[in-house]
């Protein structure tokens, strides 16, 4: 997670705290001061760390705090709902016009991920059943064109191009004009990259707008430049008036700062967050389901989401049945392995469970698809009665399975004990799983949208 860093600092800030019982005003202010370090090495803006200690310690050192049964959780509270007001306070959706298509601008400088970021938003709205056209404005990159219309067949969206012998502006105007003449409800305009902010590329910009009016200006900046996207965000923000900002690069290794002080430099609220490369490694930013996260209390609603959307519900039902009886086999961990890959990283899926960080072994989890290749090599190398029976694996066997699989016998030792491991973590999940899992998943969302809170840490 982007805010790996900053989300353990904190939680060791308040581990001390709940270790004291009641709480002193110098024990607090103690607190604040490791939290404003923390923030400013997360490369959070200096203002906005200090008006933000500002406003916590205002309400920290109050006496619904000092005199509370439990003052530290009472602390953690504040900083949650203060963090999740600095971000932006509530999801910013896309916007959706009245009168189709919804015109949405695409901008920001060269290597930021723009034209990756407009497919991804293209995928988006695909599957919320829309009907997005793409349009490739930016006629001075080489092959920017060609990557957009690649993007454009692999899922199956059209793409709009006049050549690059053709104004932006014009292309943007006939882009429109098509796509009202062929049912498009979302036109999506990829724009011409900058490396740094260039006035006449930003004078074109400012023609585009005028000539079609989007709904949307989004600004996709990468997380991972820190407080320079912020100051990026600033001055795009200045001229263009934008809408909302796309940061990209959040999974990467970042401290983050980016996503906690745009808003407040800006005001532009963050509408999306770029986690992964894939086309569907975009979500909608909930600044509060981000703040939950970096102070280790999880974000049940973003994987409640993603099981809904990825969980096949007749296997589902098995494999709980499986997990309950203990028949859970090495081609149903197959199965699984299958159905967690669609949830998306296990490292992203775990930052997500509340207090996942603080549990055995978890903290370094790193699972690429490679390693999930190589452990589905070493499962593929068994026999039909060894997938079936654990117990069957002896040295001689588990030193053929490593020689099958092309993995060390340390290796294969090291999976088996694993997925007896997993066996036992996997049954936390059966519940969710389960024949009642539609209903239940629906019921913990529903209770968690209202305000239901996992224990801290």
């Amino acid at each position: 997670m982007a805010f790996e860093g900053l989300a353990t600092r904190l939680q060791n800030v308040f581990s001390k705290l709940r270790g004291k019982g009641k709480l002193t005003e110098d024990d607090v202010n103690e607190a604040l001061r490791e939290v404003r370090l923390a923030l400013l090495e997360a490369d959070v803006n200096f203002k906005v760390v200090k008006e933000f200690i500002a406003k916590v310690k205002e309400r920290a050192i109050g006496q619904e705090v000092l005199e509370s049964f439990t003052p530290a959780m009472v602390v953690v509270d504040i900083v949650n709902k203060e963090l999740t007001d600095l971000m932006g306070g509530s999801q910013s959706k896309l916007a959706r016009s009245n009168r189709p298509p919804t015109v949405v601008l695409m901008v920001g400088l060269q290597g930021a991920g723009k034209t990756t970021a407009t497919g991804k938003l293209a995928k988006m709205l695909l599957q919320q059943n829309h009907r997005p056209l793409l349009a490739a404005g930016d006629i001075y990159r080489p092959a920017a064109i060609k990557q957009l219309q690649v993007l454009g067949e692999q899922l199956k969206v059209p793409v709009f191009t006049m050549g690059d012998q053709v104004s932006p502006v014009e292309i943007a105007k006939n882009a429109l004009q098509h796509a009202k003449d062929n049912g498009n409800d979302y036109l999506i305009v990829d724009t011409a990259g900058r490396l740094h902010i260039d006035e006449a590329l930003m004078d074109e910009l400012k023609q585009i707008v005028t000539a079609i009016s989007p709904d949307e200006i989004l600004l996709v900046v990468d997380a991972m430049t820190g407080q320079d996207a912020v100051n990026v965000a600033e001055s795009f923000h200045k001229q263009l008036e934008l809408t909302g900002v796309v940061l990209t690069k959040l999974d990467g290794d970042t401290r983050g700062g980016a996503a906690i002080s745009v808003k407040a430099v800006t005001g532009c609220p963050i509408k999306f967050a770029g986690i992964g490369e894939k086309l569907d490694a975009l979500e909608p930013f909930h600044p509060d389901r981000m703040a939950s996260r970096i102070l280790g209390m999880g974000d049940m609603l973003t994987l409640i989401e993603k099981a809904q959307a990825g969980i096949d519900a007749e296997k589902a039902k098995e494999m709980e049945r499986k997990m309950r009886t203990a028949e859970f086999t090495f081609d149903d961990f197959l199965d699984q392995m299958e159905q967690v890959k669609k949830l998306g990283p296990l490292d992203q899926i775990l930052d997500m469970l509340p207090g996942a960080n603080k549990m055995k072994g978890m903290k370094d989890l790193k699972v690429d698809d490679k390693q999930m290749a190589r452990i589905a090599a070493i499962v593929k190398s068994m026999t039909k009665e060894e997938r079936q029976n654990p117990d069957m694996l002896s040295p001689s066997r588990r030193k053929r399975l490593a020689a099958g699989s092309g993995n060390s016998v340390q290796d294969v030792n090291r999976f088996i004990k694993q997925f007896d491991d997993m066996r036992k973590m996997m049954k936390q999940f059966s519940s969710m799983m389960g024949p009642k899992g539609p209903k239940a998943l629906k019921n913990l969302k529903g209770k968690l949208g209202k305000g239901m809170k996992f224990p801290f840490g």
